[in-house]
């Protein structure tokens, strides 16, 4: 296919995602089955401009003043490609399979409008409800902090300590582009994709067969260290979901001690017995029953929490859920959040740590979250978070507050991820 076929697919699927709101896998994936003509090459292509256009959707419709799926798509070449008036022009002529070349109304209105000149929530890329909750996550750096969730994701890799190691993981995929992580000491990154190029897919590399690595994101693994998990210890991870903190905290515990995963929903944590027979890991137990744990209470060295969130720090790996969130679902996830964190809390035992993580970059799921949990448990306290940060990282440096840290795209080059460590007095 050339690209007027891809563009005028990506009209397609973006509206069908529009009329019958379902997310933009869901609907790449029909698409795909029923045009299996379509190579792979031609299915990322595609991808690449529905997701391009999803996480610039604000910005397009702006440069070409109109708000459809036709100026999404077309927006996403004009503003992630490299693309401009002229090229599609010449690129789109004489091919059949293309969507309507671009009017000479939408012209003017590309060559008149300067991104520049936008309101911040166009170059934030960003619903206007979203601007008070950003603002107050991030000052006067809001815009920029929001632009830098609206640009395309690296694929990030955590090397298993139990199995292999970093150089020998970085050798074993060297044609893939990988380097180390610039923070996470177990990590390894391969850049954000250009155009339409696809990241390789490392699931079928002998190194992950054999266990040697995980897909995680930065972030994720950084949150992992800081939870300080040491061999022998006795730790519940009570949202274990699929199992990716799990994991790593099994190999910073070097396979000693005991970690109990709990999920509430037993197909979150259905795919963590696979995950846990390749890395090799022998001190995890998997639960989905909360009575269980009761004989736990008071009993823990270490309770992770990683909640439940509006996932506002993904919107680069999920711009769709970026146009579906509402103010509604966030009011949901914060009681949520409270409960659990109330729940959890009866497990540590005195002088043992809470950690509580999120995918969020907004306060209200965050900071106000720690803040309100201390008021109802004064036997909890914060520790030091920059402190914690210097004494388990070599480098780089997020957002501190008294109540946690904050890091992000912008800051951190990872996902939007909060974390938080509190201690409970002997």
């Amino acid at each position: 296919m050339r690209l007027g076929g891809r563009l005028a697919a990506a009209i397609e699927v973006l509206s069908d995602m529009e009329k019958r709101h379902r997310p933009a896998a869901d609907a790449l994936k029909d698409w795909g089955l029923s045009h299996r003509f379509a190579g792979a090459g031609d299915r990322a292509a595609i991808g690449n401009i529905v997701y391009d256009a999803l996480r610039r959707r604000r910005s397009a419709a702006w440069q070409l003043d109109e708000e459809s799926p036709r100026a999404a798509a077309f927006g996403a070449l004009l503003l992630e490609w490299g693309e401009t008036a002229d090229s599609l022009d010449r690129t789109l002529d004489g091919d059949r399979f293309a969507p309507e070349r671009l009017s000479e109304t939408e012209k003017l209105a590309i060559a008149s409008r300067k991104l520049i000149d936008a309101p911040d929530v166009v170059r934030a890329d960003i619903p206007d409800w979203c601007q008070p909750h950003l603002e107050r996550s991030f000052g006067e750096d809001w815009v920029a902090e929001a632009a830098a969730l609206a640009a395309r994701p690296p694929l990030d890799l955590r090397v298993n300590r139990l199995q292999s190691n970093r150089d020998r993981v970085l050798a074993d995929i060297s044609e893939t582009g990988a380097m180390a992580s610039a923070i996470s000491p177990n990590g390894i990154r391969i850049p954000p994709i250009e155009g339409s190029g696809r990241h390789p897919n490392v699931q079928v590399e002998p190194a992950f067969q054999k266990g040697w690595f995980e897909i995680q994101d930065e972030g994720s693994q950084i949150a992992a260290t800081l939870a300080s998990a040491k061999p022998g210890m006795q730790v519940l991870d009570f949202c274990a979901g699929a199992g990716g903190k799990t994991l790593a905290l099994a190999a910073e515990m070097e396979n000693r001690g005991q970690i109990f995963a709990y999920d509430s929903d037993k197909s979150r944590l259905a795919p963590i017995f696979d995950r846990l027979k390749r890395a090799e890991t022998r001190n995890v137990q998997a639960v989905t029953s909360l009575n269980s744990l009761d004989k736990l209470e008071g009993e823990l060295d270490l309770v992770l929490i990683d909640a439940p969130c509006t996932g506002s720090g993904t919107w680069r790996r999920r711009p769709d859920a970026k146009w579906r969130l509402s103010t509604r679902q966030l009011d949901v996830r914060i009681g949520e959040q409270a409960a659990i964190l109330d729940n959890a809390a009866r497990f540590v035992k005195p002088g043992g740590r809470l950690a509580y993580v999120t995918c969020s970059v907004f306060a209200e799921e965050n900071t106000d979250q720690v803040e309100a949990f201390l008021q109802r448990h004064p036997d909890f306290a914060c520790v030091d978070q920059e402190a914690l940060w210097n004494e388990r990282l070599e480098t780089g440096k997020a957002r501190f507050s008294a109540s946690g840290i904050v890091m992000s795209p912008l800051t951190t080059g990872t996902d939007g991820f909060f974390f938080a460590a509190l201690e409970r007095r002997a």
